[in-house]
């Protein structure tokens, strides 16, 4: 199929002009071709929209698939504690078929509740059978191994030496990068300043800078995440100490970004560092409510991402869109964060944070055709005088009856067509009761 017609939608093109356009939408070889009232020419496929909302694909900044088969068994911990006693148990125990399973199943869920990009992060090893995961899935993602060269308190399977977890990163890099068509491309994914040494982070900032690659960390998350930094370091705050091991840059993705005060965010802003909103997962893990609308005022680039399944539960993309509007209302005032900025966030903000602004991330005439199509029909979407509004604070995940990708159609009238749904979630389960008993964690959750 080199050609596809979405007809009959209400398209939120969330082009500069953030226009409006009902009709169709034509996609040839991958691309749209163009948007009008009615389009005529003949066309190898046909998505009928019904009216529905026709918007870009959602851009998720922050997520780790590997976590997913972790769902339910990290509940009601704090950020250090979910980690060293949970997760990294579960990462180190994790082996090529368990990763393969948890990949399948966050691409099936992704998929279905319009999520067609991702930036993750996934464990210490294994990390190709994720990209081929991934590739299988028809989903877009930057990937990157975890990189983990110092922290004694890390199960022994994700202590790595600092050459070690270079070499293997840029080696990911040269097999992945660019593949599917481009769909996949690899990152640098040091995981966050508490478990990796000061040469490693060096080393990872002089190699984005080289080779123009991404760079994905997590970054003042919570207040005992920065008190372990400022101990290790001497460094007044965690976003000071990346600055003096040369890691802000505009290739820099930081996760969270929760505790930055003014001097932190004056220095993200100046170089350009991307910031990556989880509000599903700051409330769960009781991080805190990060100051978007402040970041935002000052330039930065904030996005949108529900990290993983362990600090989340949920990877609905709509969901986080809602958090992360009503949080600024609660901790702001109403319309600290309007829907309109909140959908920005979650489209051109992502595309913008992984270099593909000139890509995806909205619908217009050359751009890469990553579309999804909402029901607007749904009892809870109506009356829906502004699209804007209620896509942020009525529509859920479920409501996603097509995603396409790359011109690809992926999930058609609310099911997966690359993806066996029911074997995938077959394996999930099998998959987590092996993960949980290799971990130990058997008679702990």
């Amino acid at each position: 199929m080199t050609s596809l017609l979405i007809r009959s939608g209400l398209v939120l093109t969330m082009n500069d002009g953030l226009d409006v356009v009902e009709g169709d939408v034509s996609v040839r070889d991958g691309r749209i071709a163009s948007i009008a009232r009615h389009i005529t020419e003949p066309h190898d496929a046909t998505v009928d929209a019904a009216g529905g909302y026709v918007l870009p694909g959602l851009i998720q900044t922050h997520i780790h698939l590997c976590q997913t088969l972790f769902r339910g068994y990290a509940d009601d911990l704090e950020l250090m504690d979910w980690l060293r006693t949970r997760v990294w148990p579960m990462e180190a125990a994790h082996t090529p078929a368990t990763l393969r399973a948890a990949a399948r199943l966050a691409a099936a869920e992704l998929l279905s509740s319009g999520t067609t990009t991702v930036l993750t992060m996934e464990t210490v090893h294994d990390t190709d059978v994720v990209f081929e995961a991934v590739a299988d899935s028809g989903m877009r993602a930057t990937i990157g191994k975890c990189m983990m060269d110092f922290d004694a308190q890390v199960p022994k399977r994700l202590q790595e030496t600092t050459r070690a977890s270079i070499e293997e990163s840029v080696a990911i890099r040269r097999r992945w990068d660019g593949a599917a068509d481009g769909r996949l491309r690899a990152a640098f994914a040091p995981r966050f300043a508490v478990s990796c040494s000061r040469e490693l982070l060096e080393q990872v900032a002089e190699l984005s800078t080289e080779q123009h690659a991404i760079v994905h960390t997590h970054a003042s998350e919570s207040p005992g995440e920065i008190a372990i930094v400022q101990a290790m370091t001497g460094a007044r705050s965690n976003v000071e100490y990346l600055s003096q091991v040369r890691l802000t840059s505009p290739h820099l993705c930081a996760a969270h970004c929760v505790w930055v005060d003014d001097r932190d965010q004056q220095l993200l802003a100046e170089h350009d560092v991307k910031v990556m909103h989880c509000p599903g997962s700051n409330l769960k893990l009781g991080s805190g409510l990060a100051p978007v609308p402040e970041m935002r005022a000052r330039g930065i680039t904030v996005s949108l991402g529900a990290d993983g399944a362990a600090c989340n539960n949920r990877l609905d993309m709509f969901e986080e869109m809602r958090l992360a509007a009503v949080l600024q209302a609660m901790r702001k005032k109403p319309g600290a964060l309007p829907a309109r900025d909140v959908l920005w966030m979650a489209t051109r903000a992502g595309a913008k944070t992984l270099g593909l602004d000139g890509e995806i991330g909205s619908i217009e005439v050359g751009k890469k055709a990553d579309v999804i199509v909402v029901d607007r029909d749904r009892p809870h979407l109506v009356p829906g005088p502004d699209p804007f509004s209620t896509i942020v604070y009525a529509a859920r995940g479920s409501d996603v009856r097509t995603t396409i990708v790359d011109g690809r159609v992926l999930v058609d009238r609310f099911a997966p067509l690359h993806i066996d749904r029911a074997e995938a979630v077959f394996e999930a389960r099998k998959a987590a009761r092996d993960l949980v008993a290799r971990a130990g964690l058997g008679d702990r959750v």
